[in-house]
């Protein structure tokens, strides 16, 4: 039975307020207006005092339930009456011309216009009127209910809870594992024990069962940390599964998790696949699939296949709450983990250890017998100890844990899973205030990812954070009840990389949902599923998850949802490439007219209706990642918006000119609006704003840097942007940076493409007026065109808690600034500083060589192009990462004292002396050429580039051991070597960890390995290898093609000797082949009479696991098989320019796989398969282009319901379709076609 109404007291003391505010009651003082609402006034405290009562028995008698729930109902519309007089007021006042009035003057104004007798007033007087009638009918309607239940009033206030910010509860440790010893060891020793690594079975899968609560997480989470762990795996990734399984995203969260140099945006899932298989080749890996609810054997299949590229000894762990998960994703050998409820005693110390911050009750002996029964009420799960724990943490009162022991939300039925009560009471405990603020969260999806910020603005904009006094900011109060939830673990921190993301567990999640009762409505479907049963009429919140395309169908519900407050669309699996149909955005929205919260972010929508006037009680809008280029100057009598976000709105060049209007406007966000042209006119009087991420200073009928100066209350980050536009130096003293305490981070920017011959000694002037407050703790200053740096960044700046600095592209400064003796300094970038050659003593501060830069960890030099001289003056006893890139001029020596330096990148500068004996032991150096990790007096490379025309590669000076844990390398112009593999001194040694290789422009190379050389002996564990101009190359290896097993892509780029790729069939892994320009290929898979395994059952590769392949520019290419067949496993085929190629195959029997064929300028080409009627079943695109003898389309075309995108283009030979009506019927299903 839900529980959504525990919230309605404090909402209810919310409206009492209102209703009794000074300001209201002047206005209801007019005939007969006064009398009602004194009325409701009564009935609202006779209501007020029964509400204890019936929160408690909602849980026995609907009837209560119902009436609490007309209770809310009521509530809400009595807030939208209050909040529109409010906004009408200040509409009208606005239109009088009197929008520098103050809030409070506005509400004043109230009674000069209703009692007025223009026909507008009088029409707006009458439809108050009959609202406030009906809503007195419906109070004494839900008065003369409250007596027939028989609800009791309360002889006393429900006493109030401490609200105190407990610790927060310690990090999952070892120490404060309980009960799971036994069960953590076993799954160590199954993880690292050299006995479950074998060749046949490299990936053990390991599944953790057991019901919401019972720890699994917890579990994963201590073996995943433990330092054993850590030594026996190369690589380790974490993925949150969850309800919804989508394989991409899943492959993506991996891809991601092991590797930061992947852009994986907008790929596909072939791409993320093959990308994740090049970073586990040959690598032991770990990998945590939490909370897997899909019982799709496909779908598992699908996922894990790039993980067989993994070394032997690999793990997956599957957490999972249906054991049918675990037994279709486990392995035979690999009993699940079924994890039971623990034991009491476990339990008593997780328990004492929240609560009380003990291993025990011994300092609290009078509390244990009374500790023993909460837990036991626990019921062994330790989510619900946990929690309740939490809860009682504040208060060692036995009578408050007597109170929490005896509560009647204990009594919530066992078929609620059993953790519901515990997590009930954790609600009921609350603090009032926190209950609507924890509710609103249930719109929340499960395993969304959310920052504090973004669900702060969204709470203010609900009215859920009221000040308790005028000069309280309701942003840091909203900050506070955030961090009281986190502390009571209903947020949890995101265990992934950006600390800055919370969520909320499943079963709290569930928790919120039922607090919430139909007071939120989440549509997770993300096709659009069907709400008409059990339809949430009188929802005030919603949201809904969205999709790549969401059509009108989807939203039908909401036509319904007359009262909704919160349209939000979440988790878009293409952030800007989503779309949106415009009927939602120009005819739904503008109906909901109650809205306060209203989001489109991350849709491809190019405008915006100017009817989103309508939505006077908006206070929340957010357009970020959409194409609009303007937005309506109607924006600007949105006179409650408090948050408008734009950020990414890559098209948007301008604001609304009257954007001052939006005078309670708190929150303005344009980062990365990189084309808007400037500000709009008196930006100053937005005084309620407290973000502004960039201040663009305009030209014309734009706000100039001294609007600034109006803005006392900016917070955070700064960026004052197109400073050459400043036409008055002195004005950027009027800004007041000095004086704005809050701003944390500051970027001076000035356009790059300025004229260089203009004039820029003001520029001086204008950075030296723009002097930040000494809190700063992060500057840039960007395409600055002053000589000298300003005078608060010298001789010695006083800004102690500066801990980042970047200075960038102010090429005419000679002299860096004294930035040594920045004390919290802890990264520091400075680039494209054309006019420095020298960096000495005045970097570090003059006279205080000791004491310079004892903080800085990361420090970065690039495109410094007349640099010559570094002093050798500087120390830097904690730098961790050093850069140097594009110095070309720079001569000398590294500095010495590197002591705790662990990453060392040096690029084109050729002129500096780089000595091992300037780098610690174990740190990664790289270089243009290399990449490796420092080891004594040499360097064990991981990648390397040997691109000198030298004869023998052992003249190229390297150690032939510094090589051995090589997995990258590349090989360029090489003039005289044949073989890379012989017996011949000068050869590659045996490298047993290289994955990728790349040879380029060696003329004379015949063949990768020598035929001297035993290829059954050489074990090459490649995955990806392109050769590229290698004119005299005849054949490729067994060693690479058929011994390999882990070969996966293959490139081939202009080697005009080759006139095959392969004999008899295809390497058994190969998974994409790419050849282009080999002038001599006649056929990819030759036949080979001398081969023994040729048989008909494995001929031309049929066998093989190639999914993609690509052949372009080949003149003399006859055939892509001997025989004709294509792999089986096939995905993608592209054929270019290939003029002899008269037919792609013989038959496409076996290819049922193909999605697309993309076939372009093969002159000569007649047929797709040799006159066979059948099309591949799954083919979802077909190109033909610039194919003139190509005689026309099978038949079977017109069967192929998944077909898709169709292009045929300049093939006159095809004159007609196989069937006269197939188009008619066909077009209708296309998302893009084109015949010409």
């Amino acid at each position: 039975m839900a529980v959504g109404e525990l919230f309605l007291s404090a909402f209810l003391n919310m409206l009492f307020t209102r209703l009794t505010s000074p300001e209201f009651m002047q206005f209801v003082r007019q005939e007969g207006l006064r009398k009602q609402l004194d009325k409701w006034k009564k009935m609202l405290t006779r209501i007020r005092k029964v509400l204890d009562d019936a929160e408690e028995k909602q849980h026995i008698d609907m009837s209560v339930k119902y009436w609490l729930d007309d209770l809310r109902d009521l509530a809400y519309d009595v807030e939208d009456i209050l909040d529109e007089v409010a906004t009408e007021a200040a509409l009208r006042c606005t239109l009088m011309g009197e929008s520098q009035a103050s809030t409070s003057k506005v509400k004043n104004l109230v009674p000069s216009w209703f009692t007025s007798l223009t026909p507008n007033a009088v029409k707006i007087k009458i439809r108050l009127w009959l609202r406030i009638k009906k809503i007195t009918a419906r109070f004494n309607d839900l008065v003369t209910q409250k007596d027939q239940l028989n609800l009791k009033e309360n002889s006393s206030p429900r006493p109030r809870k401490r609200r105190e910010i407990p610790p927060s509860t310690s990090v999952v440790t070892e120490d404060h594992i309980y009960g799971r010893e036994e069960v953590a060891e076993a799954v160590l020793q199954l993880l690292i024990s050299d006995k479950n690594s074998d060749t046949l079975t490299k990936v053990n899968v390991i599944p953790i069962v057991g019901m919401g609560g019972i720890g699994k997480t917890t579990l994963a989470q201590l073996v995943y940390n433990d330092k054993q762990v850590k030594n026996f795996f190369d690589l380790k990734a974490w993925a949150c599964v969850s309800e919804d399984f989508d394989v991409a995203i899943v492959t993506k969260t991996i891809l991601q998790s092991i590797t930061s140099s992947e852009n994986c945006d907008g790929k596909d899932l072939d791409w993320l696949q093959v990308k994740l298989k090049e970073q586990l080749y040959g690598k032991r890996f770990l990998v945590i699939l939490d909370d897997v609810w899909n019982e799709k054997y496909n779908d598992w299949i699908l996922l894990r296949t790039p993980f067989e590229a993994g070394a032997p000894g690999s793990s997956i762990i599957v957490t999972t709450r249906n054991r049918g998960v675990s037994s279709l994703m486990g392995t035979i050998k690999v009993e699940p983990f079924q994890l039971e409820v623990l034991p009491t005693d476990a339990c008593l110390s997780i328990f004492s250890q929240h609560a009380l911050d003990a291993k025990d009750f011994s300092a609290h002996p009078d509390l244990k017998d009374i500790g023993e029964e909460i837990v036991r009420k626990c019921k062994g799960l330790p989510l619900a100890v946990k929690t309740v724990g939490g809860l009682l943490r504040s208060t060692q009162d036995r009578n408050e844990w007597d109170k929490v022991l005896k509560s009647k939300i204990w009594d919530i039925p066992e078929e609620r899973s059993g953790i519901a009560p515990a997590l009930m009471l954790s609600y009921h405990n609350l603090p009032s205030h926190l209950k609507r603020c924890f509710a609103y969260c249930s719109i929340l999806p499960k395993d969304y990812e959310f920052r504090e910020k973004e669900v702060v603005l969204l709470w203010m904009a609900e009215g859920l954070i009221h000040p308790r006094q005028d000069e309280e900011e309701m942003e840091d109060l909203g900050s506070e009840y955030f961090r009281n939830l986190l502390s009571r673990s209903f947020f949890q921190q995101s265990s992934r990389y950006d600390k800055t993301r919370f969520f909320m567990h499943d079963l709290i999640n569930d928790l919120a949902q039922s607090v919430a009762g139909e007071t939120c409505f989440r549509m997770e479907d993300r096709v659009g599923g069907s709400w008409h049963e059990n339809l949430p009429i009188k929802a005030r919140h919603s949201s809904y998850l969205g999709s790549q395309y969401d059509v009108a169908k989807k939203f039908g519900v909401f036509s319904k949802l007359i009262s909704l407050r919160t349209f939000l669309p979440l988790m878009l699996p293409y952030l800007g490439c989503c779309y949106l149909a415009r009927h939602v955005q120009c005819e739904l929205v503008p109906t909901i007219r109650c809205l306060r919260v209203l989001s489109f972010n991350g849709y491809r929508i190019t405008e915006l209706s100017d009817s989103i006037s309508d939505l006077k009680h908006l206070r929340y809008l957010n357009l970020s990642h959409t194409q609009i280029s303007s937005l309506p100057e109607s924006i600007a009598t949105l006179y409650n918006l408090q948050t408008l976000l734009l950020e990414m709105c890559l098209h948007l060049k301008k604001l609304p000119s009257m954007l001052c209007n939006l005078v309670n406007l708190r929150h303005l966000n344009i980062v990365g609006a990189n084309r808007l042209e400037g500000m709009p006119m008196q930006i100053g009087k937005l005084t309620c704003l407290q973000t502004l991420t960039n201040l663009i200073v305009g030209k014309d009928n734009c706000s100039g840097v001294k609007e600034l100066g109006r803005l006392k209350h900016l917070k955070g980050e700064l960026n004052i942007s197109r400073l050459e536009s400043v036409i008055e130096p002195k004005d950027t003293k009027d800004a007041e940076l000095t004086k704005k305490i809050k701003i944390s981070a500051l970027s001076l920017e000035w356009s790059s493409d300025i004229d260089e011959l203009k004039d820029r000694t003001s520029e001086l002037e204008v950075l030296n007026g723009l002097q930040p407050h000494g809190t700063l703790t992060e500057l840039g200053i960007i395409d600055y065109g002053g000589t000298e740096f300003p005078i608060w960044l010298k001789p010695a700046p006083s800004f102690p808690h500066m801990v980042s600095l970047k200075i960038r592209n102010c090429r005419k400064c000679t002299l860096l600034p004294p930035l040594g003796q920045l004390p919290s300094l802890k990264t520091l970038s400075i680039s494209g500083m054309d006019s420095v050659k020298s960096v000495g003593s005045e970097f570090c501060g003059n006279n205080c060589f000791g004491q310079c830069f004892r903080s800085l960890k990361y420090l970065s030099f690039e495109n410094m192009k007349e640099w010559d001289n570094w002093s050798p003056c500087e120390e830097f006893p904690n730098l961790q990462s050093l850069s140097l890139r594009n110095c070309p001029k720079l001569l000398g020596k590294l500095p010495n004292n590197l002591p705790l330096l662990k990453n060392a990148s040096i690029d084109y500068c050729a002129q500096l002396e780089v000595s091992l004996s300037c780098f610690p032991d174990k740190c990664r150096l790289n270089t243009e050429r290399s990449n490796g990790v420092v080891c004594g007096s040499k360097v064990r490379f991981k990648l390397i580039d040997l691109s000198r025309s030298l004869s023998p590669i052992s003249d190229e000076g390297l150690d032939m051991e510094e090589l051995a844990e090589l997995e990258w390398l590349s090989i360029n112009n090489y003039e005289e070597v044949t073989n890379l593999w012989s017996d011949n001194m000068g050869s590659l040694p045996h490298l047993l960890f290289l994955s990728s290789l790349h040879i380029c422009h060696c003329p004379k190379q015949i063949s990768l390995v020598a035929e001297e050389v035993d290829q059954e002996r050489l074990q090459l564990r490649i995955t990806g290898i392109v050769i590229e101009d290698c004119m005299a190359l005849e054949s490729l290896p067994n060693a690479l093609m058929y011994n390999n097993t882990c070969l996966q892509f293959i490139c081939i780029i202009k080697c005009d000797s080759l006139t095959h790729f392969a004999r008899s069939h295809m390497p058994p892994t190969l998974k994409k082949l790419d050849i282009r320009d080999c002038k001599s290929m006649r056929n990819l898979v030759d036949d080979d009479d001398n081969d023994t395994n040729n048989n008909s059952n494995c001929n031309s590769g049929i066998t093989s696991l190639l999914e993609e392949l690509d052949v372009s520019n080949c003149p003399s290419l006859e055939s892509l098989t001997s025989s004709g067949e294509l792999p089986t496993t096939l995905l993608r085929l592209n054929i270019r320019e290939c003029p002899k190629l008269e037919s792609v195959a013989k038959s496409f029997r076996h290819n049922s796989f193909l999605e697309t064929i993309t076939i372009s300028n093969c002159e000569n080409l007649q047929l797709l398969n040799g006159g066979e009627l059948l099309l591949p079943s799954n083919l979802r695109g077909l190109d033909i282009s610039g194919c003139e003898k190509m005689q026309g389309l099978q038949n079977g075309i017109y069967n192929l319901t998944s077909l898709r995108d169709l292009k045929i283009q300049n093939c006159p030979s095809i004159l007609s379709f196989p069937k006269e009506d197939w188009w008619m019927s066909a077009s209708s299903v296309f998302s893009k076609t084109h015949i010409s």
